[in-house]
């Protein structure tokens, strides 16, 4: 067979892995698009891809917005996955871009907030189980630690809380002085610590008790008792309480 005559090779994919790969689809027709089910029906029948077409508002040249909702999703892995990445990888992926990164960062933001809304002075933690369920939707997606202090009356009634530090991947520094300045000012009689695993596994580090430790024995200096520090991971957390090490 001449070179002529020889069959064309494939075309390229669109985008190679792991981005979406997007391939040009007719809309739905208006009346069973996601925004007019939405405003019909509500949010909760939902997908999670029709959602975040919601989100999204419209597709890219070719690919009507379901489709890229989907694309986005199946390449993450999820909607939870797709929306703990960072700003620039988020604006990396095919059809999203910088605008459309920063609008699906601050919906992810409002859930989280609304969903742990600002604590109450005077409410009572009950249990480590309490203090997960308050905390877990603030801080088990973020990509670094964040050490947080429940400040808490001599009732252990909630005063306030205070956010500590803010770190990195692994570790968050926590100075004693960063931690007792607040609950001395605002009149602490006792402390919750609370801070979360980026990996997913709440299992404490040797770092993590030898900051509470140091904590508790300074807490006792003071007079301001520590009574348990929760490490928030994925779907589940320690407490240090619990586990006898306070």
């Amino acid at each position: 067979m001449s070179a002529s005559s020889a069959p064309a090779p494939p075309p390229a994919p669109v985008i190679s892995s792991p981005a979406p790969a997007l391939h040009a689809l007719q809309p739905l027709p208006r009346t069973d698009r996601p925004r007019e089910r939405l405003l019909r029906c509500g949010a909760a029948g939902l997908r999670d891809d029709e959602v975040l077409a919601v989100v999204l508002g419209t597709g890219v040249p070719g690919v009507p917005v379901e489709r890229l909702a989907a694309a986005l999703i199946t390449a993450a892995g999820g909607l939870r996955p797709l929306l703990r990445r960072t700003p620039a990888e988020l604006s990396d992926l095919p059809g999203v871009g910088e605008a459309r990164a920063a609008r699906l960062l601050a919906c992810a933001e409002v859930g989280r907030r609304s969903v742990g809304e600002t604590l109450r002075r005077g409410i009572a933690f009950r249990s480590s189980r309490d203090v997960f369920r308050h905390y877990a939707p603030r801080l088990r997606d973020l990509r670094v630690e964040q050490f947080r202090a429940l400040l808490l009356d001599g009732k252990h009634r909630v005063l306030r809380e205070e956010l500590i530090s803010q770190g990195t991947l692994t570790s968050s520094p926590v100075h004693p002085r960063e931690v007792f300045g607040p609950a001395i000012r605002h009149g602490a009689a006792a402390l919750v610590l609370v801070h979360n695993h980026p990996s997913g596994d709440p299992t404490p580090s040797a770092d993590d008790l030898d900051v509470t430790r140091r904590l508790r024995d300074v807490g006792e200096l003071v007079g301001i008792r520590i009574l348990d520090h929760v490490i928030i991971g994925d779907d589940s957390f320690a407490s240090l309480a619990d586990r006898g090490l306070l």
